[in-house]
């Protein structure tokens, strides 16, 4: 028997909505026809109880840690996958055997070099431009530069300007890196893997040969995994919502670029990284505790806890094995803020204070250090976070464009502005 959620509206009223269930995680009460039925909206900031999408792509158990892709848990991908095995999954529902494997590399791989124009395009950038602001402004051009597949109701070209974003993404990230610090650019090389190719973009310079480093390959490698996609957050929801409107995907992934800019979303390795360097050094941290837990103090323990997970964070641990593997290769096990870093996670994860809120380390406590180590400044730190992402919200936006319940997206509002009133002429005001 289907079920129902009744509601009672001031009148008396009842009216009865169907209720709607997933694969797995909370039933929905579908409110579609609560405003004609009874000329109400629902009030929901954020947007925190409401599912604005149905969607196969990500689960997330906030209360139980969980985040599986396409049902895999993220531990097993992380561990067993590389990242263009888990694009392929996002984009198409499962892993990858062989065959598809190497076909869907090959094709990647043979997408990465960008219009030689682009090239030029980045000198209408200052050179200290933050590079996500370049960013938002290159990939939002892509769609000048490749114009002939931008029909987003074919299959085909979607398909294509998928290939393409996953693709350029590396190349316009290094790009942006080596414009900020007056460094050639450097063309993508195919016979590197798609994360070393990467960072040899990033790294080399024309004057010697680089090699790179398996360890901390797959160290950035699990970095993009792990951020892959998270579900319908800001940047994801900011995605589907610009794509509802029938816009082109680059303009799309442009949208999504800029809301991850905002601190709020994107900044948190960042800000670890920061506070680690604020407190200096060990000898400070009992201190900075003590500062954390009191509420007046302003100081706020960067890093532990998530919006999301209530209990831990299921990259975390995977984020920490990482850390630790990459200072190990580099011979930076004794390195200031890595030690500091470690006796900060000691405290916090030992003092009841934290212990009983659950504010346990997440991803970007340990991600900042991981890509301090691998030689990724700071003002990059979220273009990396976009890279990885990108794979995410064109899964995302691919996904709302093939649901034939999608419409543009349109929130409505409470109004508690001025009544009408009307207009007196200037001069008898």
């Amino acid at each position: 028997m289907d079920k129902k959620a009744s509601l009672t509206l001031p009148d008396g009223k009842t009216l009865e909505f169907p209720v709607m269930s997933g694969t797995i995680g909370p039933e929905v009460v579908d409110i579609r026809t609560l405003y004609g039925k009874s000329g109400y909206f629902t009030y929901d900031p954020g947007f925190l109880s409401t599912a604005s999408c149905n969607s196969t792509i990500t689960y997330i158990d906030g209360d139980a840690g969980v985040l599986l892709y396409r049902g895999y848990p993220i531990e097993q991908l992380a561990q067993q996958c590389d990242f263009l095995e888990v694009c392929y999954l996002l984009l198409n529902g499962d892993l990858p055997d062989a065959a598809e494997k190497a076909e869907f590399v090959n094709t990647v791989i043979r997408h990465t070099m960008v219009h030689e124009q682009i090239s030029r395009f980045f000198t209408g950038f200052r050179r200290d431009a933050h590079p996500m602001a370049t960013m938002v402004g290159v990939v939002g051009a892509l769609s000048a530069f490749y114009h002939d597949a931008l029909d987003i109701n074919s299959a085909e070209h979607r398909k294509i300007s998928a290939f393409r974003l996953i693709a350029k993404l590396p190349t316009i990230t290094s790009m942006a890196y080596k414009y900020s610090v007056g460094q050639p650019f450097m063309y993508p090389r195919n016979g590197l893997s798609y994360t070393a190719n990467f960072m040899r973009m990033m790294f080399a310079v024309p004057a010697e040969d680089y090699k790179p480093n398996d360890v901390l390959v797959r160290a950035l490698d699990r970095i993009f995994i792990l951020h892959a996609d998270h579900e319908q957050n800001a940047s994801t929801s900011t995605v589907r919502l610009a794509g509802s409107s029938g816009a082109n995907p680059y303009a799309c992934i442009s949208a999504g670029i800029a809301c991850l800019w905002g601190p709020a979303h994107g900044g948190a390795n960042e800000a670890c990284l920061q506070m680690l360097e604020e407190i200096g050094d060990v000898s400070k941290v009992g201190e900075f505790i003590r500062k954390a837990k009191d509420k007046n103090s302003g100081v706020r323990l960067m890093g532990f806890g998530h919006r999301v997970y209530k209990n831990h964070d299921p990259r975390a641990k995977l984020m920490r094995e990482t850390c630790h593997e990459v200072l190990d290769e580099l011979g930076l096990a004794n390195d200031r803020l890595f030690k500091l870093a470690i006796a900060l996670e000691k405290i916090a994860l030992e003092d009841d204070y934290f212990v009983s809120r659950k504010l346990y380390p997440n991803v970007d406590f340990y991600s900042g250090i991981v890509q301090r180590a691998l030689g990724i400044p700071v003002s990059m730190f979220t273009c990396i976070f976009a890279l990885a992402r990108t794979v995410g919200w064109i899964a995302q936006w691919q996904e709302m464009i093939s649901d034939r319940e999608y419409k543009i997206g349109r929130p409505r509002q409470l109004y508690r502005g001025a009544a009408r009133r009307e207009v007196v002429p200037i001069g008898q005001r």
